[in-house]
Order: C-alpha cells, then sequence, then structure tokens
C-alpha cells in the first residue's frame, strides 16, 4: 500500500506548479473566516463587526498560528503600516482645523486628556513598581484612542453627532501626540538621562521628516486631482498606491509612516476645496486592508505571556486609563460647546486600543528587545483586551448619547420582527 502511495505521490509531482504556498491559502481562509465572523456577530448580537474580526484572531494566535510572528517584520511589519496609514489618511482628511479656531476649549480638551492619561498611568504603574523606561512607553501607548476601531463602529452604527465627531477629532489627535513622542522615546530608551534639547531632537527630527513625506504625499494628490475625478476608481488605485509608496519611504527615511499619512490628509483636505467622500473611494481594497490589520492585531496580542502578576498589571492600567480620559475631558468641558453628559460618553468612546498601539510598542521592541519584552507583556495583553471591550463601550457611547441611527437591536430579530408585524 505504502508502495502505491509513494508512487502517487510521485506521479502527482510531476503535474504540480508552484503556487504562493501554504501561508497564502491560510491567510485567504482566515480572513474568509474574520469576514463572515464579523457579519454575524453584527447580525445576531448587534455589535460591531470589528469584534468578529479581533475573535478570530484571538482563537487563531492562542492555538498558535505563525502567520505573524512577534515582533513584527518584513512584509506583516509593512501590511500593519499600511492599514493603519490608510485609516490615519481618511482620519487626518476629516479633521476639522477650522474648528479649532472657533472652538479651541476642544484643543484643550485634547491636550487635557492626553496629559492626565500618560501621567495617570505612568504613576499607576511606578506605584506597581514597574521600571519608569517600561511605565514610560506604556504610559504613551495609553494616549492613543484608536481611531480604526472608532471609524468601523461609526460605520456599523451609521452615527453622527456631537459626541461622534468629538470622539473621532479627540482621537486622532492623541494619535498625533502619541505617534510623534512614542517614535521618538523609542530611540532614547536604552539612554541614560539627557538633557532636555536631547530629548526635543528626536521628536523634532520624527515631527519633520514625517511632514515632509505627508507633504510630498499631498502635494502628488493634489496635482492628481486637478485632472482626475474624485469619483474615479483609477484616482482611488492611484489613492492606495501612493499611501503605500508613501509609507515605505517613511519608514525608510526614519520617520512615522502613520504620522506621514495623517498629516498628509491633514494637509490635503485643506489644498483641495472639492468634498470628498473619503470612505466610497478608499474602497474594498482598503476594507480588506483594514480587516486584515484587526485579524493581525489580535493574533500578535494573543500570543503574549498571559500570567497572573501581568494580569494585575495590565488590569490597573486599563482602569486608569479609562478614568483619565473621562476626566481629562471632563475637566476641560466648560466652554467646549458639550454638556457633562456628553462629555462623559465621549471619554466612554475613546476606550479602544488596537493597531497604533501595537506599532509604538513594536518600535520600543525594535529599539530595546530586553525592555521592549517588558513593555510588550504588559502591552500586548491591554491592546487585545481593549481592541474587543474598547468597540463594545464604543458602541455603548454611541447609542446611549443617541446618535446612532439604526436601534441597539441584532439586524436578525429586527427582520423577525418586521415580518411578524407585516
Amino acid at each position: 500500500m505504502s508502495s502505491f502511495f509513494n508512487e502517487l505521490m510521485g506521479f502527482w509531482s510531476d503535474w504540480v506548479r508552484p503556487s504562493a504556498g501554504l501561508p497564502i491559502v491560510l491567510w485567504s481562509l482566515l480572513i474568509a473566516v474574520a469576514a463572515a465572523t464579523g457579519h454575524l456577530v453584527q447580525r445576531y448580537i448587534g455589535l460591531p463587526k470589528v469584534i468578529g474580526y479581533s475573535i478570530v484572531g484571538t482563537l487563531v494566535g492562542l492555538a498558535g498560528f505563525e502567520g505573524a510572528v512577534w515582533p513584527l517584520q518584513g512584509v506583516s511589519l509593512f501590511l500593519l503600516e499600511l492599514g493603519v496609514a490608510i485609516v490615519l489618511f481618511e482620519a487626518g482628511g476629516r479633521l476639522p482645523l477650522r474648528w479649532f479656531r472657533h472652538n479651541p476649549r476642544v484643543l484643550l480638551q485634547s491636550v487635557v486628556e492626553s496629559a492626565l492619561t500618560y501621567f495617570g498611568v505612568f504613576w499607576a504603574l511606578h506605584w506597581l513598581d514597574v521600571p519608569d523606561p517600561v511605565a514610560n512607553a506604556l504610559a504613551l501607548i495609553a494616549i492613543v484612542a484608536s481611531p480604526a476601531v472608532l471609524t468601523r463602529v461609526v460605520m456599523d452604527t451609521r452615527a453622527s453627532g456631537p459626541v461622534t465627531e468629538r470622539a473621532l477629532t479627540l482621537a486622532t489627535l492623541n494619535t498625533f501626540y502619541a505617534l510623534t513622542l512614542g517614535y521618538a522615546q523609542a530611540g532614547l530608551i536604552e539612554r541614560g538621562p539627557t538633557e532636555l534639547f536631547q530629548r526635543l531632537q528626536p521628536v523634532l527630527v520624527v515631527l519633520g521628516l514625517s511632514f515632509v513625506v505627508g507633504a510630498a504625499l499631498a502635494l502628488a494628490l493634489r496635482s492628481a486631482l486637478r485632472v482626475m475625478s474624485p469619483t474615479s476608481e483609477n484616482t482611488s488605485i492611484l489613492l492606495l498606491a501612493l499611501i503605500a509608496a508613501g509609507a515605505a519611504v517613511a519608514a525608510h527615511l526614519g520617520a512615522s509612516a502613520p504620522l506621514a499619512a495623517l498629516i498628509g490628509g491633514i494637509m490635503l483636505k485643506q489644498l483641495n476645496p472639492r468634498p470628498w467622500s473619503w470612505p466610497r473611494q478608499l474602497g474594498t481594497a482598503a476594507s480588506l486592508l483594514t480587516m486584515l490589520m484587526f485579524v493581525m492585531v489580535s493574533i500578535v496580542a494573543a500570543q503574549a505571556d498571559w500570567s497572573l502578576p501581568v494580569a494585575g498589571v495590565v488590569l490597573a492600567l486599563i482602569a486608569v486609563r479609562g478614568v483619565a480620559k473621562v476626566s481629562g475631558i471632563a475637566l476641560a468641558n466648560p466652554g467646549s460647546g458639550a454638556s457633562w453628559k456628553q462629555a462623559f460618553w465621549v471619554g466612554c468612546a475613546m476606550a479602544p486600543l488596537s493597531s497604533i498601539a501595537l506599532l509604538i510598542a513594536s518600535t520600543f521592541v525594535t529599539a530595546s528587545p530586553l525592555l521592549g519584552a517588558l513593555i510588550t507583556q504588559t502591552a500586548l495583553p491591554a491592546i487585545l483586551v481593549m481592541e474587543v471591550l474598547g468597540a463594545a463601550i464604543a458602541t455603548l457611547a454611541i447609542h446611549a448619547a443617541g446618535e446612532s441611527s439604526v436601534p441597539w437591536m441584532p439586524e436578525a430579530f429586527m427582520s423577525t420582527t418586521e415580518d411578524t408585524v407585516r
């Protein structure tokens, strides 16, 4: 019998042609399962699709899937940076700079919330005997409120209103702070005490290089829009290709690829006078990259070493971060044009952590493998928990604020109710 199978395999090997390989097959099936799970989670539970993506990635990561190994590098790192860059380019294009001129208290809310989150998390971790370099990195990561998760929640709930817009704006701003400081501090993590100028120099370098790449991206797209229609699919392809090229160039120069994309989106919004429907233009290809990003983040985060002492630190970080965000927005709320109730729900909507926090953590690991291991043993579980729990909290906040255009009831139950009424 064995000789028969050997002969059969030998015969078959003459006909087999090289292909992309088994990893591509596994990733394709994984994305298909994630898409189906996201749909089922929204249809039967009423929660955003991103939770389904994250659950699939978590289960696969806990099962030992080796398609995304931490720390990320090569193609997997570039795909994550590209997914984040697309999300932040869109977020930058939505950032209402004129609103800040008429209502500067929103900027004050952003600064107070980010500063209170950083110092609150840092001192809490310091009190728990976490080394200061590790506590500093984790505090910077905690500043981020994921625009990627929040955008998906807004799309799934079809939300619009002051709470939604303010949460998206503040999430974009604190992402700007965290990326600038995180990439800069990664270069100083193994250095001893330094003077103020030596600490500011990496920040200025990261910000300056990212601004140059972002400006080049915005100018290239502005030139293209002079002769191309914003509704053309060729314009969408050009947009994605230029964002990918900008991400690669920024990473090569030592800048932050996501930060460059964010700056590019902000500048293009100021340079291009015609309105642009961003989600429609980014299309299915961007949605696929975003889904891949969520799955990859949860796979990587699920590979963390879970233990009871680490769980205590993770829970402390999550709790202090949540209280700090709500408190920071509330402290600067007077005169901002929002009620206290709205300020509370804005703080709750900024709960998610996801891909941007993972990229900042990856930067620290690359800069210092030893300290990076201490950082990621807390950062990865926190990111995994708050990618799922944060999306649920943001959904609750949007519905509680009354800004969702669809009722918070599973779609399947809604269809059954409508059929019964008929």
